[in-house]
């Protein structure tokens, strides 16, 4: 099959773990879903860089995105089975309230991470901030929440 040369290459799914990217890949292979995984080399070279990169990409064209969510649906998303996030708090599973995924963790916020006088006192006295904020993170649609 020719790849035409607008169609859109979308990143599916964010993963930490690199097996279950593999998986995920493989199942969807073998529906013949064209797809591959990006930044699998950066983190497995150096396992500090996850955060920094974002996590493993599962790489799909777009218009393969509904047929990829309904296999994983049909045959149920190993990540959504395997981890989900228990809040200690509550005690309830926790749910993305943007897109309703279980793909969360919860750790050093990426949006907003440290307040603006926490930052220029710290740029004042050229020391690093001793506060980051720490927020759940979804890692399918990429935003934070609390």
């Amino acid at each position: 099959m020719a790849v035409q040369p607008e169609e859109k290459i979308i990143t599916f799914e964010t993963y930490y773990d690199v097996m279950l990217a593999h998986i995920i890949r493989t199942k969807l292979e073998g529906y013949g879903i064209p797809c591959f995984i990006a930044d699998e080399n950066t983190i497995g070279s150096n396992p500090l860089y996850n955060q920094a990169v974002g996590g493993i990409k599962l790489k799909i064209f777009e218009r393969d995105l509904e047929r990829c969510r309904e296999i994983l649906a049909a045959e149920g998303d190993l990540h959504d089975q395997d981890h989900i996030e228990i809040d200690d708090e509550t005690l309830n599973a926790v749910i993305c309230p943007y897109c309703g995924s279980t793909n969360v963790r919860y750790g050093s916020a990426t949006e907003k991470r440290v307040h603006w006088f926490t930052a220029i006192i710290s740029f004042l006295l050229m020391i690093f901030p001793f506060y980051s904020r720490k927020a759940w993170h979804c890692f399918n649609c990429q935003r934070d929440f609390e």
